[in-house]
């Protein structure tokens, strides 16, 4: 395990587990904003993703709302480039691209703004779990032809059966829920 994740690591030791409808979801200031994240956890995710992607050659950043958003804030303000947000409303804009996703614990719609034809854009969010969030998100960006340069997520579970997923994705840890406890997966 890279030894500059270990903030992350020592953090998500004491990520309390709430059952949503059967759903084991953990609650992190990664993936929820509670309890609050410390600065130098925020920084090992960021040095963490930086070694992994190469932004020279990025136009924007996606994220979706809401967890996404720190994470881009954080990679914009070290990396220099800017950052787009998928929302969880329209604004009817002309080249808005509806987006409808499904997790393990609910469905909603999302909105993609801001990214022009042609944009590199790398898409960043808290965790990968189903892949159903990225997957909706990133076919958005297709039809917006973007071009997707990588997908990062900072945790990725492992724990629940899901589709095969059809991109690579960029991860800092992989993670899952073991007799009611968050667990980190070497």
């Amino acid at each position: 395990m890279d030894a500059n994740l270990e903030p992350l690591v020592r953090s998500l030791r004491a990520a309390p587990i709430v059952d949503r409808d059967g759903y084991e979801y953990f609650v992190h200031g990664v993936t929820d904003g509670i309890p609050p994240m410390e600065p130098d956890v925020l920084d090992a995710i960021v040095d963490g993703l930086r070694e992994r992607i190469d932004f020279a050659d990025v136009d924007t950043i996606v994220a979706p709302e809401a967890m996404g958003i720190h994470h881009a804030t954080a990679l914009s303000l070290e990396t220099g480039v800017p950052f787009v947000i998928v929302r969880k409303r329209s604004y009817g804009f002309p080249a808005e691209v509806a987006i409808h996703q499904e997790t393990g614990y609910g469905e909603s719609e999302f909105f993609l703004n801001g990214v022009d034809p042609g944009d590199r854009v790398v898409v960043v969010d808290d965790v990968l779990s189903s892949g159903n969030t990225i997957e909706a998100i990133c076919e958005a960006l297709e039809a917006a032809d973007a071009e997707l340069v990588d997908v990062a997520v900072v945790l990725r579970r492992v724990d629940k059966d899901r589709p095969e997923f059809s991109r690579a994705v960029t991860h800092l840890l992989d993670v899952g829920v073991e007799d009611g406890e968050l667990v980190i997966v070497d």
